[in-house]
């Protein structure tokens, strides 16, 4: 994988420390062009699970010379730690490990994690991305996607996986479905994600303008996390005159933000499968968010309750039905609870991508 970060780390993460758990040997290829404190500490932890090591070249974000080279590396690498597997993730990770296979490398597997899927056909990065993807289809042993709304984006985008294919959603570690407890004067609602007008964030401010408690007092916010928008968002806020409404908490954990809000709302314009809304019903949180990406799979039996992206007006409706009839969002969210709890585990992720591992070393 190109760069530790977000959902994509998570997944590499809790997969990395399934197999070692199983007693897989597993190691691990990132960017050696990113290297922040940040980045540093998540991989230190990982590193100790990693027998195979933890191992760097260069990934630069877009195509250059250094893909070139990488390949190479990464088979030499392989070679020499006598690898079965190389399971590419993002569209670097999936570039890379491809293309050793075709230098002579061993079965490649790729998760592509929205990469390939983020760029337009329009666009002169996303034609050659597609058209190297269409190239690289003959050396893919097989394509994990982590929910079938990829796949689907995929397959317009690219075509039909000619290689095998499968959706495998991500999961969450059994901790994570302990309930929160809230603590002393919960706002009404929490928000977890980055400040970027792309998460929606503008219209959940319009919509909370016009939602009331019961008691009449008008209903709050608490929001955790950062971004560029973030002074939009802040003029936003006084511009409407909702500054004793809303928090912004700055970065957080999200499970101690959800101990301080009694929804959590995910009011984004484009998602694919986003981990905080699995922690978010987890956690035993009613949940209101968009009907974008992969949320109809996470949502399930329950998806008649997503609304439409960049709609205040349904957005604002959701937030007060949640106040006004609190017995059936509970309702709600338990039966979400149920479908996440049987098809949203680290352990079932983990165990089919191994099945999958295992069927194509047999076919091999």
């Amino acid at each position: 994988m190109r760069a530790p970060v977000g959902g994509l780390f998570r997944h590499v993460a809790d997969l990395t420390l399934a197999l070692a758990d199983k007693g897989h040997e597993v190691g691990l290829v990132v960017d050696s062009l990113a290297n922040d404190a940040q980045t540093e500490s998540r991989l230190a932890a990982l590193e100790a699970h990693l027998s195979l090591g933890l191992h760097r070249f260069a990934m630069p974000r877009l195509l250059g010379s250094g893909d070139l080279k990488t390949p190479f590396a990464v088979r030499r690498l392989s070679s020499r730690l006598k690898i079965d597997i190389l399971h590419g993730h993002g569209a670097k990770g999936g570039f890379y490990a491809r293309l050793a296979r075709l230098a002579g490398g061993p079965q490649a597997l790729y998760t592509p994690h929205g990469g390939v899927l983020h760029f337009s056909t329009s666009s002169r990065a996303g034609r050659v991305f597609h058209t190297l993807e269409r190239a690289l289809m003959k050396q893919t042993a097989a394509i994990i996607f982590e929910s079938a709304y990829a796949r689907v984006k995929y397959a317009e985008l690219i075509g039909e996986p000619t290689c095998p294919s499968l959706v495998i959603h991500n999961g969450l570690a059994p901790d994570e479905f302990i309930p929160v407890t809230l603590g002393g004067d919960p706002a009404d609602f929490v928000f977890v994600g980055e400040l970027r007008a792309l998460k929606g964030i503008h219209v959940l401010i319009d919509a909370l303008a016009g939602v009331t408690r019961t008691d009449g007092r008008p209903a709050t916010l608490v929001m955790a996390g950062d971004g560029p928008d973030r002074a939009a968002l802040l003029d936003q806020i006084e511009s409407l005159g909702l500054g004793d409404r809303v928090v912004l908490a700055g970065v957080q954990p999200a499970r101690t933000m959800f101990a301080r809000g009694r929804c959590a709302i995910v009011p984004s314009l484009a998602e694919s499968l986003p981990y905080v809304v699995l922690e978010a019903a987890a956690a035993q949180l009613p949940v209101i968010a968009t009907h974008v990406g992969g949320l109809p799979e996470i949502f399930g039996p329950t998806s008649d309750s997503l609304i439409p992206a960049s709609d205040a007006d349904a957005l604002r409706v959701a937030m007060q039905g949640v106040i006004d009839r609190p017995l059936q969002a509970q309702t709600e969210m338990l039966r979400r609870l149920d479908h996440i709890a049987t098809g949203f585990t680290v352990a079932r992720m983990s165990g089919d991508i191994e099945a999958q591992y295992l069927s194509v070393l047999n076919r091999a």
